[in-house]
């Protein structure tokens, strides 16, 4: 295993390689490449292998929100929105008479063919729900969602500068721990005893971004969300560096 790759996790690597292959490219076609969408430890990855580097820059869209496609290109290069591949649609459907939920949109995406990478947060404000998705599977979404649950649907465009703002709230807290396990991360965004945190774990209960996670010796890093049962989602901002105690002090985000 390369030193490169021993900054990740081993399930990581393939994601790894492929965006040094990005870079490659880039750097031997000197033009630009453009990614599906990513989520904050995949975006927090490709920040961490491109880094500071002049001659190859990187960019994300949308700037807020979740999922986000990536752009590397050379220092000559300057990115229009255009350039991230992304369609913005408003879906349509009945609202006086049904609730749409979140969850059913994004398993209704999924039920068509749809890979996860291939489109971007769902957004629901009242009865608006908004998708954003990458333009080369925009035509096939079109006529393939026709209904989700019971409602029938139809996408209405919009231009990207629509985009609804997510009314979730992020809580920033400052915590220390012993270390960066799983269960004692979870036990302290959430003042919970470690014990509680390991039956979360055990039962299944936990997921690191969107994978379900056994083992409360699993060790957290930047850019990862956690999602307990009941508990709601959090997201490890930053990893500040050790204490004079030796502890580790960490910034999370909590949706509250």
């Amino acid at each position: 295993m390369s030193s490169l790759h021993q900054h990740f996790r081993p399930d990581e690597k393939e994601f790894v390689d492929a965006v040094l292959e990005w870079k490659m490219n880039v750097e031997n076609q000197y033009a630009p490449k453009r990614t599906d969408f990513l989520d904050p430890r995949q975006q927090h990855i490709m920040k961490s292998i491109i880094g500071q580097q002049e001659d190859i820059l990187l960019s994300f869209f949308p700037e807020a929100g979740e999922r986000k496609r990536a752009l590397l290109y050379p220092s000559y290069f300057h990115p229009e929105e255009e350039d991230f591949g992304i369609k913005l649609f408003e879906i349509q459907y009945p609202s006086k008479f049904v609730t749409i939920e979140h969850r059913q949109v994004l398993g209704t995406l999924m039920s068509i063919g749809l890979k996860r990478e291939k489109f971007g947060d769902i957004i629901a404000e009242d009865d608006a729900i908004q998708l954003m998705l990458a333009e080369e599977i925009a035509d096939y979404v079109r006529m393939e969602l026709t209904q989700i649950g019971r409602a029938k649907v139809s996408l209405k465009d919009l231009a990207l500068n629509e985009r609804l703002e997510s009314q979730e709230q992020w809580q920033e807290k400052v915590t220390t721990v012993s270390s960066l396990r799983l269960d004692v991360v979870l036990a302290s965004i959430y003042n919970d005893s470690r014990q509680k945190a390991q039956t979360l774990i055990k039962s299944s209960l936990v997921k690191v971004n969107w994978k379900t996670v056994e083992s409360a010796s699993f060790e957290v890093e930047e850019g990862d969300v956690i999602s307990a049962r009941g508990y709601g989602r959090s997201k490890l901002l930053s990893i500040e560096g050790r204490t004079k105690r030796d502890k580790w002090r960490i910034s999370v985000g909590i949706l509250k």
